[in-house]
């Protein structure tokens, strides 16, 4: 099990004034499980994606037809263990009073994929802001924990991206909110999107904006290192701000649970944020996968015993309860 972290133990930052710092300690062990580590299940993709990820095909087989329903997302993150649930606020404003229990981040901004680097570079701009979750929280008993957004690194529009996010990260501290930024190279600029040094400046540009956690790719290494390997130079250079890897495509549980396992023992990794590789599957099966997860991420378990609970021969739970 990884070590239990007690609120003195969570280094607050300080543009969280003291009149927030109790709420941030406590959304930070309710997302991390008092760990500091973070399962982030992502269900931002129906703007992101549209339907391609939600309906016909994906590289493990025919997509559940149930994965059509925006309400197979929140039935997941309700019977499975997650850290955090990420979404927009509109679908969160629709079903998160169905499903209170659930921890949720907003995902800020969001574009879809219809528009390609070769037309334009990326942009994708604020949807809403902490003022109105606040009042969705309030108003609504949702438990909103943090805020997500997408920064377009190397993007002609990535100092608009950063100027919003640097000032999105700010206003949720000041509500003790934690937050997550998605750190993607993209745009005409850039060469090589999974480039090892250019995720690693990536993952340095989120610490400079503030951000408590983020979310990259996992690297491309053409020098022989695995990808895990390559990932130091990332987590090294974020610094406080914790690295966690994009999930990707689907792809077989085993591999992707070894994978996992790799990014956080080899690369230092503190966590995931997996979308397709869960909800692309059959109710049952998407809970048992994420219990998985959960099992390396939180509970520090080996690869075994995390296959085991895939497969529905072993059950692990997350003891851990915040209060």
């Amino acid at each position: 099990m990884v070590s239990q972290l007690s609120p003195a133990d969570v280094k607050i930052p300080a543009d969280v004034p003291a009149t927030a710092q109790g709420t941030y300690v406590r959304n930070f062990l309710t997302a991390t499980h008092g760990t500091g580590r973070l399962m982030l299940f992502a269900g931002d993709q129906k703007i992101e994606h549209l339907n391609d990820d939600f309906y016909g095909s994906s590289p493990i087989g025919a997509i559940p037809e149930a994965d059509n329903t925006p309400e197979h997302l929140f039935q997941i993150a309700s019977e499975a263990q997650v850290g955090v649930f990420a979404a927009q606020q509109g679908l969160i404003a629709h079903y998160g009073r169905d499903y209170p229990d659930v921890p949720y981040l907003v995902k800020m901004n969001s574009k879809t994929h219809l528009i390609k680097t070769a037309q334009r570079d990326p942009m994708s701009a604020l949807l809403t802001d902490v003022d109105r979750l606040l009042e969705l929280k309030t108003n609504a008993g949702i438990n909103i924990v943090g805020v997500g957004f997408t920064i377009y690194v190397g993007s002609e529009f990535d100092y608009l991206q950063m100027e919003q996010a640097h000032r999105l990260i700010q206003d949720a501290h000041r509500e003790g909110l934690i937050s997550v930024l998605w750190m993607y190279p993209r745009g005409s600029a850039v060469g090589k999107e999974k480039d090892p040094h250019l995720i690693a400046g990536a993952a340095g540009l989120a610490a400079c904006m503030g951000a408590d956690f983020t979310k990259v790719n996992p690297p491309k290494p053409e020098d022989g290192r695995s990808s895990s390997e390559a990932l130091r130079e990332a987590c090294a250079a974020a610094g406080r701000t914790g690295v966690i890897c994009s999930g990707g495509t689907s792809q077989d549980g085993v591999a992707f649970l070894t994978e996992l396992h790799n990014q956080i023992h080899i690369g230092g990794a503190v966590g995931n944020a997996t979308g397709r590789n869960i909800h692309q599957r059959p109710l049952d099966e998407a809970t048992r996968l994420c219990s998985a997860i959960s099992a390396i991420t939180v509970g520090d378990c080996d690869v075994d015993f995390a296959v085991r609970v895939y497969q529905g021969t072993e059950v692990w739970s997350n003891p851990v309860v915040v209060s």
